[in-house]
């Protein structure tokens, strides 16, 4: 949010019911042309809505040309030859119509011939792609305690960052320098800064809409930046109250003055899926916005689903386009769970290439301009899936659900973890 204009207030969006959500949202929304693929919309390709809700398709956006997107070009393939699911529905039917059970589908299930020793084989078979190492992006104390209705104690919020460090997280978004008029959950931003700067081994970020939060921000102490811009329209201007461009414009001036302080900058777009006022967002508009924000110079760019609308139907387009136009090892995932989806969407993610990955302990969070949006996914139940996958974080699980436990007692009320659920 801008520290110099006022947002829209929440009241100012429309209604969405729970029916509206599912068919704003919803597969059914912007289907593939080719249905019969049983994928789902896995590829959003050639969108033909009506709807003023609905997007127009990618080839109606002239940012980027189809050589920029190869990937549209091999989508447009798979649906003109036989799709795998095609060729299983063949086998199926064909199996009922002779009351033959074909398993062909499967190299071990009810098979006499499987041996447990190919289970090492067939795991590396489905988890081959995800990275060793995960980096944890932790967002609680800013992107989850800004949310809340009451005010959190300055002192809270200093012991919170500390025994999330102790935990072993090395990248604690600490806090946001917004105007106190319109977040005053985060006022105390340079009393917390001043407070946690000087931890050893976990960089500290904090968000600066603006030139003027910028300057506040280092004089605190803040060795790192970030920005935020939207990739719907509506939503930058409820929530920012400016345009899309002007947002970009703002924030090329602190990139700039931040490079001649030598301070790292990393860059959020938000809405990536869809935004409460405009419904599904095209991945091209999010690959533009992505483009944007790497090009002026953010060492990183975290895409974020705000409300918590995607799948990885959704989700895999849409980096897809994003990964056509930014270095995938510059790219993070930020997902809120509104829907339960965010675990199976970072796996996804992950098995797509990226590394980073944004979470909130206790599952803090959600987004005070989007209705019925809730929290983050929580870093608890991101590192046991982790964990379980082999896949390193250098995160101490125990410690960690001692701060989601220790946050959530002074909020009042349980975490939002199921891993904490789970093992207390």
């Amino acid at each position: 949010m801008s520290s110099l204009e006022e947002p829209l207030g929440v009241d100012k969006l429309p209604s969405m019911s729970t029916i509206d959500r599912i068919q704003r949202f919803s597969s059914s929304t912007c289907r593939p042309r080719v249905d019969n693929s049983s994928m789902g919309n896995f590829w959003l390709e050639g969108r033909s809505c009506s709807t003023s809700n609905s997007c127009n398709g990618y080839d109606d956006d002239e940012e980027y040309t189809a050589e920029t997107f190869p990937w549209k070009r091999q989508t447009r393939n798979l649906f003109r030859n036989e799709s795998f699911s095609q060729k299983a529905n063949t086998k199926a039917r064909n199996s009922a119509k002779f009351e033959v059970i074909d398993d062909s589908f499967s190299e071990c299930q009810y098979s006499p011939k499987f041996n447990n020793k190919d289970i090492p084989n067939l795991t590396y078979k489905f988890l081959k792609g995800i990275p060793r190492m995960v980096k944890i992006v932790e967002v609680g104390p800013r992107d989850g305690l800004q949310n809340e209705n009451n005010i959190v104690p300055t002192a809270v919020k200093i012991e919170l960052i500390h025994r999330l460090a102790s935990s072993g997280l090395s990248v604690i978004e600490a806090t946001s320098f917004v105007s106190p008029k319109w977040v005053p959950q985060l006022a105390d931003a340079k009393d917390v800064m001043q407070e946690v700067h000087h931890l050893r081994d976990v960089r500290l970020p904090v968000l600066t809409p603006n030139m003027k939060g910028f300057e506040a921000a280092i004089a605190a102490g803040a060795k790192e930046v970030a920005v935020f811009a939207s990739a719907s329209e509506s939503f930058s201007k409820l929530n920012i109250n400016c345009s899309v461009e002007e947002s970009l414009v703002r924030y090329r001036a602190v990139t700039c003055a931040a490079k001649e302080l030598s301070i790292p900058v990393r860059g959020y777009v938000s809405c990536v899926v869809g935004c409460p006022v405009d419904g599904p967002i095209s991945p091209s508009k999010v690959a533009y916005v992505a483009k944007e924000l790497y090009d002026m110079g953010c060492f990183e760019i975290s895409l974020g689903d705000t409300i918590g609308v995607g799948t990885p139907g959704t989700v895999v387009p849409m980096l897809l386009a994003v990964m056509a136009v930014v270095p995938i090892a510059k790219l993070a995932v930020h997902f809120h769970d509104t829907y339960g989806q965010s675990l199976s969407n970072i796996l996804v993610s992950l098995q797509m290439g990226i590394s980073t990955v944004d979470s909130s302990v206790a599952g803090l969070g959600g987004c005070p301009y989007a209705k019925g949006a809730t929290g983050n996914v929580a870093t608890e139940d991101v590192v046991y899936m982790l964990n379980g996958i082999d896949v390193k974080t250098n995160i101490d699980l125990q410690k960690l659900m001692l701060a989601g436990d220790f946050i959530s007692k002074h909020l009042r009320r349980p975490s939002s973890s199921k891993t904490f659920m789970a093992l207390n």
